[in-house]
């Protein structure tokens, strides 16, 4: 989960002083709500729910930014409101800088197109039609002809992982393939924001996590903006490069996984994260140590033992010129290459494990305790970012246990 840099990073979306409030008299309750009345006191008052209150946030491109909260907090009324499949009642709503309060229905219809996709928690598939034309179908309101709207989608199919399903009908899919197709149905739209509304909370646990899995996957690849709505706080955790926490209709707290568990700014927020296994918030980079020593490919044993006495340490990573992570080396090896006259190649360790830079600490456990090494963490292109060790870790997760108190 990325934290720093952020503030430079494009707004896409940016949501001012937003409510919506469902009844007939709602600018009597908006009254009420400046005034400082509560949800609760103002529909004992006037029987109008305020769903959202005051609402304001900004969402960057190509971060996945989730609503999260209990039943009936407002999340998914927020989310609707984006798109103004619900109307709001006041405030301002801005997509790359235009006002989309302001726009008739022509203009709507056209960023709704271009623009926004939307996936539900109930796949809305059209089950008469099969996956290939189901994808197609935004495509074909658009007035696509029918061969570059099949090209699309066959391509969008092909992301998500459905290659060979195009011809099924939504009866024959298991959940999690349904929700996919509902995901390529977006995705061959090519639009900038998707707007998922709890959009796996209808699938078994073990789906579940394979679709969160995937859909982080598929977020490297084809980078969009992503709202996610979610009442389930790992999820949150797992997806949301930022998270938006809301309670009766407002936003309490916005920030990033570990600002929201280890500063959490009301007792609401504390009492909500309270549970949650620091193991499974922390990453690779939370815990890594630089990544130095570093002995080059072409250096020798000699060399190697030099580093090793002078930084107290039992093996040392080796790598190419351009800090591609090749493996590493332990003083035992190094001292019989010394004798032997060998190059560092012949006792080069390659088997031992890595990680990269966000994979969960839960995950790093298991493997540093059951390797004799330390773990390099490498990223995409194979260059050595850091370096795991166990005392790392331990003293990682006593540090956010420490700044969570």
């Amino acid at each position: 989960m990325e934290n720093s840099g952020v503030e430079e990073r494009k707004v896409k979306v940016k949501v001012e002083d937003l409510s919506k409030i469902f009844g007939q008299k709602p600018q009597k309750a908006l009254e009420l709500l400046k005034k400082g009345n509560k949800k609760k006191e103002i529909f004992e008052k006037t029987g109008q729910n305020v769903a959202v209150n005051n609402v304001s946030f900004e969402v960057y491109e190509g971060e996945i930014f989730v609503l999260m909260g209990l039943s009936g907090c407002g999340k998914s009324t927020l989310l609707r409101c984006i798109n103004r499949l619900i109307e709001p009642t006041a405030g301002k709503l801005f997509i790359d800088g235009q006002n989309v309060l302001d726009m008739n229905e022509e203009k709507l219809r056209e960023l709704r197109r271009k623009k926004l996709g939307m996936i539900f928690q109930s796949f809305a598939l059209l089950p008469h039609r099969t996956v290939l034309d189901n994808v197609a179908f935004g495509l074909e309101i658009q007035g696509m002809p029918v061969s570059e709207r099949r090209q699309k989608a066959t391509e969008a199919i092909k992301l998500v992982g459905l290659q060979g399903y195009e011809m099924s009908k939504p009866s024959e899919l298991s959940g999690g393939m349904q929700q996919r197709v509902g995901l390529a149905r977006a995705l061959a739209s090519d639009v900038d924001i998707l707007l998922m509304d709890e959009a796996f909370s209808a699938l078994d646990p073990l789906i579940r996590r394979n679709m969160q899995d995937e859909l982080i996957e598929l977020q490297e690849r084809v980078n969009k903006t992503i709202i996610f709505v979610s009442h389930d706080l790992d999820e949150a955790l797992k997806l949301g490069n930022r998270i938006a926490l809301m309670k009766d209709g407002c936003i309490v707290q916005v920030g990033t996984a570990e600002e929201i568990l280890t500063k959490p700014s009301t007792k609401f927020v504390e009492k909500f994260v309270e549970s949650v296994d620091m193991a499974k918030v922390l990453t690779a980079k939370d815990v890594m140590k630089r990544p130095e020593p570093l002995l080059a490919l072409d250096s020798g044993p000699t060399n190697a033992l030099r580093l090793m006495k002078e930084y107290g340490i039992s093996s040392v990573f080796v790598v190419a010129k351009t800090r591609q992570h090749k493996g590493l080396i332990v003083v035992d090896d190094a001292m019989r290459a010394k004798e032997d006259n060998r190059p560092i190649q012949d006792i080069l360790i390659k088997d031992a494990p890595v990680v990269t830079p966000d994979t969960p600490v839960s995950e790093i456990i298991p493997k540093i305790a059951d390797s004799k090494y330390p773990i390099g963490v490498v990223d995409s292109s194979g260059k050595i970012k850091g370096i795991i060790v166990r005392g790392s870790v331990l003293a990682a997760l006593a540090r956010m246990e420490v700044d969570a108190l």
